[in-house]
Parts: C-alpha cells; structure tokens; sequence
C-alpha cells in the first residue's frame, strides 16, 4: 500500500470525492452490504480498492478488499489545466502541482522495482525588510542557481528539475 496515492483522473477524482466512496476508502461504515458493494465496486473500477483475498462465510464467499493507498491527494490535473504567468500565485500552484504529478509517479515506478528515488528537498524561512530586498534576494538567488546549472549541466546526464518557490506564510491561526 502507498502512503499517498494522487489521483489524475478526473473520473477517478470524481468517484474519490464523493462522500460515500470518501468514507469507505478511509473507514468501516454502517451500511447495507448491497450498498457497500456497489460503492466498493466503483472504486475498484477506478483503481483506488484492490482484492486482498477471499473468505468463506456461510454460504457466501466474502471478496475481500483493501484501499490502494493510506491517504489520497487529488491533483490539480485532474481538475483542469491552469493557465497563468510565472509572477502570479496561480503558476506556483500548478508548478506544485506538476510536482506532485511527477514525484508520485517516480515513487510509484521506484516502489515497484525496489529502487531509491534520487530526490532532493530544501526548505527555509526567511523575513524581508522590505520589498525590494526581496527583489534584491530574488536577484541574487536567480544568479546563484544559474551559476551552479552552468557549472553542473550535463548535456547527456540524467535530467532532474529543479523548482524554487518562495511565498507569503500563511498567518497562524487565532
């Protein structure tokens, strides 16, 4: 099981949002079995419960099934494609969003070979005096990381992408 399955398909994300299939993929719930089993079946369908056996009861024969995932993240893809400049709030959503497409489709592919995936992750608060040091930092950060690609670049290496973002934090709730 994956600790965090993201979710492309709009369909998929469909079926996942609705609050009937949301519980059942995250709990037990008191409902009738045929009921259950309609909702289950719908989320097989979409790849998001796969069998885990079967069993004996009675007379019947229980199909046993699991939640591919412990949590499930519905990417922004699957919702529509966003179109914005790379100055406003809206690119860096849909760069994150990018990112979570690709990381959870590398760790998929890592998991299932037993391979490591090769990433890299920094994070950092900082505090500006003032908005043009801010602009001065973004100046100087942008020189700074066109220095090291240039140093580093290898025109037949194994590509990686490399995202920087900074934003406001959001204020700590009351």
């Amino acid at each position: 099981m994956l600790d965090v399955e993201v979710i492309e398909d709009p369909a998929a994300a469909a079926v996942a949002l609705d609050p009937v299939r949301a519980r059942l993929l995250a709990e037990r719930v008191g409902m009738a079995r045929q009921k259950v089993n309609y909702h289950l079946r719908t989320l097989e369908a979409h790849g998001l419960v796969e069998p885990a056996g079967e069993r004996r009861w009675g007379g019947l024969t229980e199909r046993l099934l699991v939640a591919t995932a412990a949590s499930y993240l519905v990417s922004p893809a699957a919702l529509g494609h966003v179109e914005a400049d790379r100055l406003s709030a809206r690119y860096l959503v849909a760069l994150g969003a990018r990112m979570v497409r690709e990381i959870a489709d590398l760790a998929r592919r890592a998991e299932r070979t037993g391979k490591r995936l090769p990433v890299l992750a920094l994070d950092t608060e900082i505090r500006f005096a003032s908005a043009a040091d801010r602009a001065a930092f973004a100046d100087e950060l942008t020189a700074a990381v066109t220095g090291l690609v240039s140093r580093y670049h290898d025109a037949g290496g194994r590509p990686h992408r490399l995202v920087v973002a900074a934003h406001p934090l959001p204020k700590e709730a009351p």
